[in-house]
């Protein structure tokens, strides 16, 4: 059967460039968003949809909190912007103290940045810059794992895992290698017994972005044991698994012995502001210190008075209302949807943990469905009421943790009916 895809509806060119598509395949009013509220969306089409990939994983306390949002804006009256360019202010400083009082590990200083993948390409530059300090300069190498996603960033795309287009970019992967997480620490025994003296450090997500695959806790065991071993630095890229969506403050803080470094982002302002920090030990802050070395990377934007009122507030908000309690509340709401749903035509296994969550999709064959067929299913779920993330192979869901049972219900629906329509257009074919 032929698969019948749901046409964009025409309408005049944009002077927006839609990011991560070919343009032509913009929808139009469907995708144009006009307002958020809560975990609604509301469209150009007049549609209100559910919204169950909290933004870009990001809006874990929903959108439009009114706490966060007045914070903001009274410190945007207070100091509408200051740099953090050889100098410091007041909302900064706070903020750094808040966010080393989170983690169940100990560390001793923060930098800001403004994305995942901004950060992802200090934490490189940190590392290898350590490491020269340390009068081991041969060690450049940064190892991610494969399907990993740490940004579109030059340095963040190279550290990727995924096929990004690397190639036709020209980014440079000449110090980067990537090993598989499940395979029982094979690749990575290999690499430490061929190039552990030239690793400056491991980079991973204890779950994947792309795909919600969960890090086996065994090989997290093993990359610490080999750190131990080779002395290099172990970064937790928590940009999205921080700020409640697996567990806690930080997936990391259940890790035997700490990273080095933890990158954060995402929920960190829950959505409302360009950010993301790097929580960085005394075992690189004190190589610094005794080196009197300056570590050369800023940010315009990075750490704006604004910025820290969002962290602060956010931090505040988790705490009242209890982000423990709702992370195990929406991560079984989750795991019930994904029960139910999996006993649907064209659905397959489930992966991740918490509240980042995917269902891998099937063709009528077993095999995995292909990406244009995901976004297939992702567009009939759209168009049923609900907007959920086109993963490989999977659709991944991310629900705010503000979730009701009466969200889960609007979610299970949608997603029903977008899948009952992707099957009868033949997309599982």
């Amino acid at each position: 059967m032929t698969v019948v895809p749901i046409l964009p509806t025409p309408r005049t060119q944009l002077p927006l460039w839609i990011p991560l598509i070919t343009q032509h395949d913009f929808a139009g009013k469907s995708q144009t968003a006009v307002s958020a509220n809560g975990v609604h969306v509301t469209y150009e089409d007049g549609r209100q949809r559910l919204c169950a990939k909290s933004g870009l994983w990001n809006t874990n306390l929903g959108y439009g909190n009114e706490n966060i949002a007045e914070a903001v804006a009274r410190e945007l009256r207070t100091a509408s912007y200051l740099p953090l360019f050889r100098t410091a202010h007041r909302a900064a400083i706070e903020a750094s103290n808040a966010l080393l009082s989170l983690p169940a590990h100990s560390f001793q200083r923060v930098l800001f940045s403004t994305s995942g993948g901004a950060a992802n390409d200090a934490v490189m530059k940190l590392a290898r810059q350590y490491f020269v300090l340390d009068g081991q300069p041969e060690r450049k190498l940064i190892v991610g794992l494969k399907g990993s996603y740490h940004g579109l960033t030059y340095g963040s795309q190279a550290l990727s895992g995924d096929e990004l287009g690397q190639a036709i970019y020209g980014v440079d992967r000449r110090n980067i290698r990537h090993i598989s997480f499940d395979d029982d620490g094979v690749e990575l025994a290999q690499l430490m017994h061929r190039e552990g003296h030239r690793i400056a450090a491991v980079i991973m997500e204890p779950v994947l972005g792309s795909g919600a695959e969960a890090v086996p806790d065994a090989f997290i065991e093993a990359v610490i044991k080999h750190r131990d071993q080779h002395g290099y630095l172990l970064v937790a890229d928590e940009v999205a698994t921080g700020f409640g969506r697996v567990n806690g403050w930080f997936a990391s803080d259940e890790w035997p012995q700490q990273p080095d470094i933890i990158v954060t982002s995402k929920g960190l302002t829950s959505g409302t502001s360009a950010c993301a920090s790097l929580l960085i030990a005394q075992r690189v802050t004190e190589t610094f210190d005794k080196n009197e070395s300056v570590f050369v990377h800023g940010e315009t934007q990075a750490g704006t008075p604004a910025t820290c009122a969002a962290i602060l507030s956010t931090i505040a908000e988790m705490k009242r209302l209890d982000h423990n309690t709702l992370t195990k509340q929406v991560a079984t709401g989750l795991s019930n949807l994904i029960e139910d749903l999996q006993n649907t035509p064209g659905t397959g296994n489930s992966t991740g943990r918490g509240c980042m969550r995917a269902i891998k999709l099937l063709s009528r064959n077993g095999t995995p469905l292909s990406s244009n067929g995901v976004l297939a299913v992702v567009r009939r779920v759209h168009d049923a009421g609900a907007i959920v993330q086109a993963g490989p192979g999977r659709i991944q869901l991310l629900p705010a943790l503000i979730y009701t049972e009466e969200n889960f219900e609007e979610l299970r629906t949608a997603i029903h009916t977008g899948l009952a329509a992707a099957e009868k257009d033949g997309v599982f074919a």
